[in-house]
């Protein structure tokens, strides 16, 4: 399989869960920009979206979209954990979380990266941001992680947006235990092992 990512993006979640999960992909550097791979090809003929990150399967069919694809790779080893059984109610709660992260967190820090962002506009995202990410801190209690003691896909989406705080300038000192989880994940061997992939360290 070839996951197409771009450094640092939402892509690295998926990027961290298929290192987790022990699932080989052939990890492919994106230009979003251009909308060209590595190797020059046309991103847009693979995903006509144009954003990573995007799951070349050997069936020759493109899964997108990190939700997706996060669970895909997860149930491609269901022993890792890292998504629980399909069917439970553990799982209901893991697409809760993905959603959650992606609806309200991915997309509000990811509109700081917006040059046509107008202060005002900033000002209300961050209230609403703040409100949300403290539904989350609460949530995640003293647990090391969104669900308890177990790592899992949901961990790892949310670290890599909470780690674009620092880029676009979003204080994230009133949530300490988000951040502490954010530490957590990118200690992890899997995560070390998917920044390195990318060239991030």
């Amino acid at each position: 399989m070839k996951l197409y990512f771009a450094p640092g993006a939402c892509s690295l979640a998926t990027h961290i869960i298929a290192h987790e999960a022990g699932v080989a992909v052939t990890p492919v550097k994106t230009d979003l920009r251009a909308k060209t791979t590595a190797d020059g090809g046309d991103f847009l003929a693979i995903n006509p979206k144009g954003y990573v990150p995007a799951l070349g399967l050997d069936s020759g069919e493109v899964l997108t979209e990190v939700g997706a694809i996060l669970q895909y790779i997860g149930d491609k080893n269901a022993a890792s954990g890292v998504m629980p059984a399909a069917g439970t109610m553990a799982r209901y709660r893991q697409i809760e979380w993905l959603t959650f992260i992606g609806a309200e967190i991915h997309k509000n820090m990811g509109s700081f990266f917006n040059p046509a962002q107008t202060p005002d506009w900033r000002a209300g995202v961050e209230a609403l941001l703040t409100r949300r990410l403290g539904l989350l801190e609460s949530a995640l209690g003293d647990k090391p992680y969104l669900t308890g003691d177990a790592f899992t896909a949901a961990d790892a989406y949310l670290a890599v947006v909470l780690n674009w705080a620092g880029m676009v300038k979003f204080d994230l000192s009133a949530f300490p235990r988000l951040a502490a989880l954010k530490a957590r994940v990118f200690a992890r061997p899997a995560a070390q092992a998917a920044l390195k992939a990318e060239g991030l360290i």
